[in-house]
């Protein structure tokens, strides 16, 4: 069982770094009257803290892991003890890596619930600033929890024989993983421009509301309301309180912190359209700004004459006339991607494969049915920003569902060793660190039996 935990998971740690971000955002009501199951350092886990995270994995997992109520309390008393450490330790976290996580983590709640309003009305809060303020402060125990834990592993490392062993070990038990099956995937994309003239009409109609707030008096909010093609000012006005280091484009923070107090920004371009700023408020290192955002149209014509190219494009590729990452270095127009050949990289694992049955359901349904060396059909494709365009994806490699092998999946194996040998170094460290702590567990828990000595009996 627990080699399924590693395979599937990889650690318990990584599963609840992730289960931080979202569960307990809901103790905030329940704080002032949950029992304490343990106090470890100053940090504390709460009697639904337990419940809730037993839940989480149980959903993460899909039902093949479960917890009994000690075996998660000790989980969360392990990073509790991490995160006291790290701050012993002094382990530094960056106002910009806090934001950075808070962001992804938002991006991921509205992936999950289809809107920031419904993640506001899911876990209770007030608004989107509350909601952040306190994603702030989980991130920031995510972070000290997972730096401390770089610190103490940084170095360890597994030789080749170590992998090996580690296999075999596992072989003789009939413990061996199965590896699910991936594909690889390299994409082409040409993107349907604006004319010069459809931006150019954007850009008067942002100057024409400029000057309609800052020489008629209109209302810079209603101007937004009624104008701004950003999806959030129905909830915000277009306003945001911003620094140096939230995650905005870099030509809207440039202009944000270029402006005086009630100045209105001439119109600029970002990756999202044209958009004009007005400066509310100026306090220390971050703007209190609104914007309005305006995207030029692209006509049917454009798009036709893009879908026409790549076409063309297909047809070479499909002759062989000219390869496919020729094709791409050549004219694909996606900067992530084109100096690489076009490969897509998964953005849960920072790798370029992607497991088939934890694909997005849209790129799933595109590639479910391609061999190695297939293209999928061009489709069209819209980003956030409104930025239009056509793709085709090529299938550069495909394994299929299989029990590990030391050679075909060496650097999963590794990856496998590797893992396993720093829990031991962290389980180790954890041992040593709970004799110096200050715990106390909550006496419904004190009947417990734990892997470590949490109760320290015998000392």
């Amino acid at each position: 069982m627990m080699q399924f935990k590693i395979k599937t998971l990889k650690s318990i740690n990584t599963v609840l770094a992730l289960l931080f971000t979202g569960v307990l955002l809901a103790q905030t009501e329940t704080e002032k009257i949950d029992g304490v199951a343990v106090v470890v350092g100053k940090n504390i886990v709460l009697d639904s803290d337990i419940e809730k995270f037993k839940k989480e994995v149980e959903l993460r997992s899909e039902g093949k892991i479960s917890y009994s109520d000690c075996e998660m309390l000790e989980e969360l008393m392990q990073q509790k003890l991490l995160a006291h450490h790290a701050v012993i330790d002094s382990v530094t976290v960056s106002q910009s890596e806090i934001d950075n996580n808070v962001n992804r983590s938002l991006a991921f709640f509205k992936n999950e619930y289809g809107s920031e309003e419904k993640v506001i009305a899911a876990y209770g809060f007030n608004d989107i600033e509350d909601l952040k303020k306190e994603l702030a402060r989980v991130q920031k125990e995510n972070l000290l929890i997972e730096k401390e834990q770089k610190k103490i592993t940084e170095k360890v490392d597994v030789t080749p024989e170590e992998v090996r062993v580690y296999f075999n070990g596992l072989k003789e038990k009939n413990e061996l993983p199965e590896i699910p099956a991936e594909v690889e995937l390299q994409q082409l994309v040409l993107k349907a421009e604006p004319t010069e003239e459809a931006s150019q009409k954007v850009i008067d109609k942002l100057n024409k509301i400029k000057k309609e707030v800052e020489e008629d008096g209109a209302s810079f909010k209603l101007k937004a309301i009624i104008n701004s093609e950003d999806p959030s000012v129905s909830q915000n006005s277009g306003r945001y309180v911003i620094t140096k280091d939230t995650g905005f484009a870099k030509e809207f923070k440039e202009v944000s912190f270029s402006l005086d107090e009630g100045q209105i920004s001439e119109p600029f371009k970002t990756i999202f359209g044209y958009h004009i700023i007005m400066l509310h408020k100026i306090r220390g290192k971050s703007r209190e700004v609104s914007h309005i955002l305006l995207q030029p149209e692209v006509s049917d014509e454009k798009l036709n004459k893009t879908k026409e190219e790549l076409e063309k494009l297909v047809k070479e590729i499909k002759e062989g006339t000219i390869s496919f990452e020729e094709a791409v270095r050549k004219h694909s127009e996606d900067e992530e991607t084109k100096n690489s050949g076009g490969l897509l990289v998964n953005p849960y694992t920072g790798e370029t494969t992607w497991e088939l049955t934890r694909m997005p359901p849209d790129l799933f349904g595109r590639i479910s049915e391609l061999k190695k060396d297939d293209l999928s059909d061009i489709f069209y494709d819209e980003t956030r920003g409104g930025q239009k365009m056509y793709k085709i994806i090529f299938l550069k490699d495909k394994t299929e569902t299989h029990k590990a092998d030391l050679v075909k999946d060496y650097v999963r194996m590794q990856q496998f060793a590797l893992t396993k040998k720093k829990e031991e170094t962290i389980t180790k460290w954890s041992k040593e660190k709970i004799q110096e702590t200050y715990i106390k567990l909550g006496d419904e828990y004190k009947k417990c039996t734990f892997n470590k000595d949490w109760k320290k009996e015998n000392k």
